[in-house]
């Protein structure tokens, strides 16, 4: 499999697991040891199927997320040396009478990241994601900022979620080495970055206006060697009934054609793209994760991508 020209910064696995399932309920004030125990299955399992990389974000569960991966770290103190961790930093909750915003200063970058090693336990992280698009952004403050943190041997390498071509490239221009990585949500529920490549010159671009803001994210991806890491990649469940919609009978049609499941069979379509996407797994049950280990086995064929990228979309491409 060919992997983008930068893979070796980001992590040669071909799934992620996202952590933000973890350390217990929202609004609960702390973990309890279930909540340890509930994350050592998790992270073992996916290890198991060949995860290494962990993501994580200074708001998942409030914190509680990077805790108790902390926690375990703590306990098994080898466990550093076989995983990666990323974070992301830049989502700020309501708070008084200030609504929730984004916010990628200086002062608050550096805040989040102490935040996130604190909690991590770790001195380092290995990638920072700038976790959504800050209207008030300034590449060359985020820039600065950037390399105090990888000066001070907090971070790594410097990556983004959320953020379309033109806002990357921005970006980029600032920073004095690649990007590495961005997160986007796709699925087959979730078709805008792929739709924005196959309609632009059609009428059908104006009737799915979400696709016109992506034009040319994955060509990006791809001509600049940035991984594209894919969150939300089971869509929430919507196609693991058969009978849920007509593109959730073809998933497990398919599924069933190569003896395997719908969740191997719609990671296995992102993991056909050309821009080797990387699934973020978001699911806190452990047999859930060990069921997604057939989708780095399944291939695919070209027939097979397009039957499951068509049904999804629920019209005939142009």
């Amino acid at each position: 499999m060919k992997l983008p020209l930068n893979a070796h910064l980001v992590d040669a696995s071909p799934l992620v697991y996202g952590c933000m399932a973890l350390g217990g309920d929202w609004g609960a004030a702390g973990y309890t040891e279930a909540d340890i125990a509930q994350a050592h299955a998790a992270v073992e399992a996916a290890l198991d199927i060949g995860i290494t990389l962990f993501d994580h974000a200074d708001i998942y569960r409030g914190g509680k997320a990077e805790a108790v991966f902390g926690e375990l770290l703590k306990r098994d103190p080898g466990l550093r040396r076989r995983v990666r961790l990323q974070s992301k930093c830049g989502i700020r909750f309501g708070d008084g009478t200030l609504p929730g915003r984004y916010d990628l200063s200086a002062e608050h970058m550096l805040r989040s990241v102490d935040g996130i090693l604190q909690r991590l336990g770790v001195e380092q992280i290995d990638i920072l994601l700038l976790h959504r698009p800050d209207a008030l952004m300034e590449p060359e403050e985020i820039a600065h900022t950037f390399g105090r943190l990888q000066a001070a041997g907090k971070v790594r390498h410097l990556g983004v979620s959320n953020m379309h071509a033109a806002q990357m490239a921005w970006l980029q221009r600032a920073l004095p080495e690649p990007l590495v990585v961005n997160q986007l949500e796709i699925s087959l529920a979730k078709l805008d970055a792929i739709d924005a490549g196959t309609t632009f010159n059609d009428g059908q671009a104006h009737s799915r206006p979400g696709s016109l803001a992506w034009a040319g994210t994955l060509e990006y991806a791809q001509q600049h060697g940035l991984q594209l890491q894919a969150w939300s990649p089971l869509a929430r469940g919507a196609f693991s009934d058969a009978a849920a919609s007509p593109a959730a009978g073809v998933v497990h049609e398919i599924a069933a054609a190569h003896g395997s499941t719908a969740s191997a069979v719609q990671l296995a379509w992102l993991l056909r793209h050309p821009a080797r996407l990387q699934p973020v797994l978001g699911t806190g049950n452990a047999e859930r994760i060990r069921a997604c280990a057939d989708a780095t086995r399944l291939q695919l064929s070209r027939d097979e991508w397009y039957r499951l990228y068509v049904a999804a979309r629920g019209q005939a491409l142009p």
